[in-house]
């Protein structure tokens, strides 16, 4: 006899095509999605992320609620991520710390490289090194000039200690050839301020955090870390058309599912991500920051993030960076 079709059990056949992996591409998102930031509120990583998930709920068409989960140098955010469902309803939105944690921490409760899976970068936000008001050099070979005339001497600050700020600086420094003082700060509004009243000779920060003390005539910006000019600074060189080729280190941030997320909605998340952060509305808020969006594939920020490992663990090693 032919089995009757009721309610009930078309009800059950939803739930087994939710359970696979291929079909659940189709009926997701139906509900609220989070994502967890590994950084506090109103910072630069907070900042992309918002923009985007504001926009990205348009297209996805449901709620996208941010939540910062400070401390542990990223890791409770990222321990966070890692005891949720992989459902698809949780992402990360982390930085180099999924790099360069595994060289610099001895105990990690996981391992980075399998734990997470490459969603989207969202943006990156390229960093300048610029000298205080009165300080001798106008452009770089002048400020390695100084640099080696008085080895150990020059003071520059970065945000935070074996940040992406502190790791650009020691590739200068070790590609350079010169030996400078460097000074931690927990934030770059922390050397912006000191650069600005004249206490550090020199900082390596973001294109946004040396906005202030730019404008105020505190500052000059002699290069950027970028591989390209940026566009709120077009008359400034990067390092690499300064003698540096290919030398291209900025800050960044991007999105991360936990290892085992079904792989369609790994792929439909960051073409979703992708449109949100391409569009008008993001670009609108984020241009006047400084940062370039970025938006690519699940595969091709895979790739992008296997380099930045591999030449970050051999910077840290050779400077002998550490968090302390």
């Amino acid at each position: 006899m032919t089995p009757r079709i009721t309610r009930r059990s078309l009800a059950g056949l939803g739930a087994l095509a939710l359970a696979s992996p291929a079909l659940a591409q189709g009926e997701w998102p139906n509900r609220t999605i989070r994502w967890i930031v590994a950084f506090a509120a109103g910072g630069a990583a907070d900042t992309a992320a918002r923009a985007v998930a504001a926009e990205l709920q348009e297209v996805l068409g449901q709620q996208i609620v941010v939540e910062n989960r400070t401390g542990g140098n990223a890791v409770v955010a990222a321990s966070a991520l890692l005891q949720s469902p992989r459902d698809g309803y949780t992402f990360l939105v982390d930085a180099a710390n999924q790099l360069t944690n595994p060289v610099l921490m001895r105990e990690v409760p996981f391992d980075y490289a399998t734990s997470f899976v490459p969603v989207t970068q969202l943006s990156n936000f390229p960093q300048v090194i610029a000298v205080k008001h009165d300080f001798p050099a106008r452009n770089i070979g002048e400020f390695i000039a100084a640099a080696r005339a008085r080895p150990g001497s020059i003071s520059v600050g970065t945000p935070p200690a074996a940040g992406m700020a502190h790791l650009a600086l020691a590739a200068f420094e070790q590609r350079a050839g010169i030996r400078i003082v460097h000074a931690a700060y927990r934030g770059g509004a922390d050397a912006a301020r000191d650069i600005t009243a004249g206490v550090v000779d020199a900082v390596l920060i973001t294109t946004s955090s040396i906005r202030p003390p730019v404008q105020a005539g505190r500052a000059r910006v002699l290069a950027v870390t970028s591989l390209a000019r940026v566009p709120s600074l077009p008359d400034v060189p990067t390092l690499a058309e300064s003698g540096f080729p290919g030398f291209d280190l900025n800050d960044w941030n991007g999105l991360f599912a936990a290892a085992g997320t079904p792989r369609p909605i790994i792929e439909r998340m960051g073409a979703a991500a992708g449109t949100a952060i391409r569009s008008a509305a993001v670009r609108a808020r984020m241009d006047p920051a400084g940062a370039i969006m970025v938006g690519n594939t699940p595969e091709v920020f895979a790739d992008w993030l296997a380099t930045q490992r591999s030449q970050l663990t051999q910077i840290i090693r050779e400077a002998g960076i550490t968090l302390g």
